[in-house]
């Protein structure tokens, strides 16, 4: 019974509503013919086109001067933290809204005075009968109206999300927001078709079949997307690193949702699908900024290890390319057959192809030159040969094979 009776109120006090409105629409229509009896039809045209010019052009301007007044006679403060808490698509759409009635009611008191319509009695039947058309029409330009408010404020707070966010990407803050839209629109879609009375069950079974026969058709393509999705998010590189994916080895010149663009060091661009990148290691060697580089070079059995080192180590640290910290390091690797091989361990930062190289060629002149000042010796491979009765005999042989160097 309760239910019942809040239904008959819920409809009394619709009736009550267009009947207010009607009787509005009927006296606004008598007012006006009378205006333009008395006053001539030219005379009330003229009248109506103030009343839209001032409305739509004079007002805004006038809200607008007054908005400058108040903020430099009371300070912008309370405004600004006005402003924050409304919406600015949410202001222009009132906006719009307030100046759309207005050019409505204007175009159809223009249509009353020259006795063009009767706005009254068109309205009537509609307004009286028991049709849901004109409330549902409404229904429906309410909810796209807030759909789009709702999509211009996702937008907002994604920017000033990815403002507050260092790490927070292009391609992350593209997938929120259309996945955001998608929701909302979708929503409002299926809550216009509900108040249409159109069965979305039928639609969701069809496309539930659909989705199944694109899935083996393209499944491929989906793992392919589904990839894209997961390397944007858990992001192991972003654009512009310097990657190795496999046997590929390159800077990251592009991510979407299919394929990762690479463009190797000979100059060739390399796309590869996003499922084949996520199922092999991915060695990214810029997401820390530095890169340790390692190079061994010999120094003869008959030199002293220490000076050697600490010359090595001099020798580094007049390198522009390495930097000082870490510093670089010089440690005693293994008993070569010729010689001593002592392991260079240097860093560079911002790590590029052409920065590792520069910093190698660097190391590699500073080094020779530094072991020539200090008469220390870089051995190139050499036998020692015995023999059973006349004793050993040192012998260098310069080896030309691979195999042999240090």
């Amino acid at each position: 019974m309760g239910g019942v009776q809040g239904t008959d109120t819920t409809t009394e006090a619709a009736d009550r509503s267009t009947q207010s409105l009607l009787d509005f629409v009927q006296a606004l229509q008598e007012s006006l013919e009378a205006l333009a009896a008395s006053e001539g039809q030219l005379v009330a045209t003229a009248i109506l086109l103030g009343v839209l010019v001032f409305s739509v052009v004079v007002v805004p301007a006038l809200l607008a001067r007054l908005r400058t007044l108040a903020v430099s006679q009371l300070g912008s403060g309370w405004l600004t933290r006005l402003a924050a808490y409304t919406p600015t698509s949410f202001r222009g759409v009132l906006l719009r809204t307030a100046q759309l009635a207005v050019l409505l009611l204007v175009v159809l008191s223009f249509l009353v005075v020259w006795d063009l319509v009767d706005v009254a009695g068109t309205l009537r039947p509609y307004v009286e009968s028991d049709d849901p058309t004109l409330l549902r029409t409404l229904q429906t330009a309410l909810l796209v109206t807030v759909a789009f408010v709702l999509s211009d404020q996702l937008q907002r707070t994604i920017d000033r999300l990815s403002l507050a966010l260092d790490d927070f990407t292009e391609h992350q803050e593209e997938i929120l927001l259309r996945l955001g839209q998608v929701t909302i629109f979708v929503t409002a879609g299926a809550s216009i078709l509900a108040i249409w009375g159109i069965n979305i069950g039928g639609l969701l079974v069809g496309a539930g079949f659909l989705g199944i026969v694109v899935g083996f058709a393209a499944r491929q393509t989906l793992g392919s997307l589904i990839a894209g999705f997961v390397l944007m998010f858990s992001r192991p590189f972003t654009i512009g690193d310097w990657v190795v994916v496999g046997d590929e080895e390159g800077i990251v010149t592009d991510i979407t949702i299919f394929n990762t663009r690479l463009e190797n060091f000979d100059g060739e661009f390399v796309v590869m699908p996003n499922d084949l990148v996520s199922e092999q290691a991915i060695t990214n060697r810029s997401q820390k900024g530095l890169l340790r580089l390692t190079l061994d070079v010999g120094i003869d059995y008959d030199a002293d290890v220490d000076t050697a080192m600490e010359t090595a180590e001099d020798a580094m640290a007049r390198v522009d390319d390495i930097i000082d910290s870490p510093p670089p390091q010089v440690v005693p690797k293994s008993f070569g057959d010729s010689a001593i091989v002592l392991e260079l361990r240097f860093w560079i930062d911002h790590p590029t192809p052409p920065r590792k190289w520069r910093a190698i060629s660097a190391v590699v002149r500073e080094i020779k030159t530094a072991f020539d000042r200090e008469d220390i010796a870089i051995p190139f491979p050499q036998r020692t040969l015995e023999t059973r009765g006349d004793g050993a005999v040192d012998d260098p042989v310069r080896s030309v094979s691979a195999d042999a160097e240090d």
